[in-house]
């Protein structure tokens, strides 16, 4: 579920009046100054000492040798003691204890070792605090006495002057909404900042949910402001949250604004998305809002300032929508309704950004010297047409590396480019010199493409996607690579720009005995919600995939975009 249904209790306090309340507004949280913990010092012992002289002498170079092995042997056991002390320490057994609670969902029990911890004078810190409070807002803490015990907790961690970090402030947050309170959860990411604690998104979770939930869209609103002014990004969760909540108080223009930004930041949506967007377009108060006759100008100025695909006008036209679910046709035409998808273009300069953006990143993590001569030896022999992920392309079907259906793929992509260039080999240099690579003929292969300029060995320790990557990139030209690119490395490109890059520039490629080796090339239009000029929407979902099963639109229009969508597709025919 993307927005987390609560059981909602009746609040039996104020936000004004609560203990909880006076606790945020009048208790000053010192930070706390944990009990060390005393560390055992090694002590050296003096070694009697032996004459240089000594007629014994086998126990002169015994002694000798104890003397010096003594300080080694005094120093690992005085460390094994000191992790043994840190280890059985009532607090870090407690921490142990805890932890395990958290596992098993287990509140009663870590309530218990709270009581008894408190009994024994224990020193609690903040991880303490932070998992008993998480166990008291999730969803086994948040029945009866799971929610004020988890306030009680919170007073005191503030009584004995522990700070609290963002973990703290979202897990009261979270007891504050289980008590049917988001103005209080609200409340607390407020405070965050006078504690020089930066809030993250879920530290917004509670309270924009709970407004969302309640129906208080303006409260929600306030959340979301309060996100971008803190730097912080709603996700596709909270944008479809705040959607809902505008479809469900009739606020139009705050459903366009939603629909724009799933557009703009996640451009495939989920399935419960999906459906909110087609209740929207479904209900009662959709069928009225709309300009009747808008101003055509200016929805192609808008169309080519936002590049493709948008207009940015508002609801164009009147009457009831008519929603389905839909497929593309390999040209990118709707099934349903006939509209023909755009191919959104990517602007030249973000192309480079997002170069220098990966050359950085690189030289972070790879060795730096290594990179850079690959960068020379692009400028060298490149740029190329297409770039293939040689050990993703070699082991697509099987085990061992097939150097022939990698030929077979190098091949193909010659033929298709109009330069005819070989495209570029990306390899890691054990692939080019040893196993299958010492075959006569894959040797005389490598060999070939080393020759033409299409192959880059990378070297031992190197990451090789960072190579084919920006090899790519920085050649504007085509990527050959079944790897969905969404693992850590990837995600450090971040969700921008690198999306609508791969959309348009990765080719896949599948095997089979019957049809052997097949190239799927990027699809002539773009993956992401798109607004016609005629006041249609197609959203994409993540349901199917365009390899296997076509992937599913959300298809909403209405009879006067279909009439001129009919008649400007009958005059194009003439």
């Amino acid at each position: 579920m993307l927005v987390r249904r609560m059981g909602y209790f009746s609040p039996s306090l104020s936000i004004k009046t609560s203990p909880f309340f006076s606790l945020l507004t009048k208790t000053p949280f010192p930070f706390h100054h944990l009990r060390p913990i005393h560390f055992f010092k090694p002590i050296h012992t003096k070694s009697p000492q032996t004459h240089l002289f000594s007629m014994n002498r086998k126990t002169h170079f015994t002694t000798s040798a104890a003397f010096l092995q003594e300080p080694t042997n005094t120093k690992t056991l005085s460390n094994r003691s000191a992790k043994k002390a840190r280890r059985d320490a009532p607090e870090s057994v407690l921490r142990h204890q805890l932890d395990q609670c958290s596992k098993r969902g287990d509140l009663q029990e870590a309530i218990r070792l709270y009581e008894e911890a408190k009994l024994n004078n224990i020193t609690l810190n903040v991880h303490h605090y932070n998992v008993l409070l998480y166990l008291c807002s999730s969803g086994s803490g948040t029945e009866g006495c799971g929610i004020e015990k988890g306030f009680q907790i919170f007073k005191q961690m503030g009584v004995n002057g522990v700070a609290p970090n963002e973990a703290t402030f979202t897990s009261a947050a979270r007891l504050a909404v289980a008590k049917q309170d988001p103005e209080m959860a609200f409340d607390l990411v407020k405070k965050m900042k006078s504690f020089g604690v930066p809030p993250k998104l879920r530290s917004y979770g509670p309270a924009l949910f709970g407004f969302c939930e309640k129906g208080m869209a303006d409260k929600a609103y306030e959340v979301d402001v309060h996100m971008g002014e803190s730097g912080v990004v709603a996700e596709e969760a909270e944008l479809s949250a705040l959607l809902k909540v505008s479809s469900f108080s009739k606020k139009a223009d705050k459903v366009y604004e939603m629909m724009h930004r799933l557009r703009g930041s996640v451009r495939q949506v989920c399935e419960e998305t999906a459906g909110v967007v087609e209740d929207w377009f479904n209900s009662e108060f959709a069928a009225e809002v709309g300009l009747q006759d808008w101003d055509v100008r200016k929805v192609k100025e808008g169309v080519v300032k936002g590049g493709g695909g948008w207009h940015g006008q508002g609801w164009l036209g009147k009457g009831n929508w008519t929603v389905v679910r839909a497929e593309m046709d390999s040209s990118g035409a709707c099934r349903s309704c006939g509209e023909k998808l755009v191919c959104i273009d990517i602007d030249p300069k973000e192309t480079e950004n997002f170069a220098n953006s990966l050359v950085k990143l690189a030289c972070e993590r790879e060795v730096k010297a290594n990179f850079v001569q690959f960068q020379d030896w692009l400028q060298k022999h490149g740029p190329f047409d297409a770039v293939v992920d040689g050990a993703n392309v070699g082991l697509i079907t099987q085990r061992n590396f097939n150097f022939s259906q990698l030929r077979s793929v190098v091949n193909k992509l010659r033929q298709m480019s109009e330069s005819k260039k070989l495209p570029l080999v990306i390899l890691h240099k054990s692939r080019t010199t040893g196993g299958p690579a010492q075959h006569p003929n894959n040797k005389k292969l490598l060999e070939s493409w080393k020759k033409a300029g299409a192959l880059y060995a990378t070297p031992h320790g190197s990451n090789d996607d960072w190579y084919w990557l920006y090899a790519a990139v920085s050649s504007k030209g085509l990527l050959l690579t079944n790897d969905e690119m969404r693992d850590h490395l990837f995600q450090l490109l971040g969700t921008s720009f690198f999306p609508r890059w791969k959309e348009k520039h990765q080719i896949r490629m599948t095997a089979s005995r019957d049809d052997g080796l097949k190239l799927h090339m990027p699809p002539p239009y773009s993956i992401v919600i798109q607004e016609s000029e005629q006041g249609c929407w197609h959203v994409p979902t993540l349901t199917g995939d365009d390899l296997e099963i076509p992937r599913q639109w959300v298809c909403a229009t209405r009879k006067k975009a279909l009439h001129s969508l009919f008649r400007r597709n009958g005059e194009s025919n003439h």
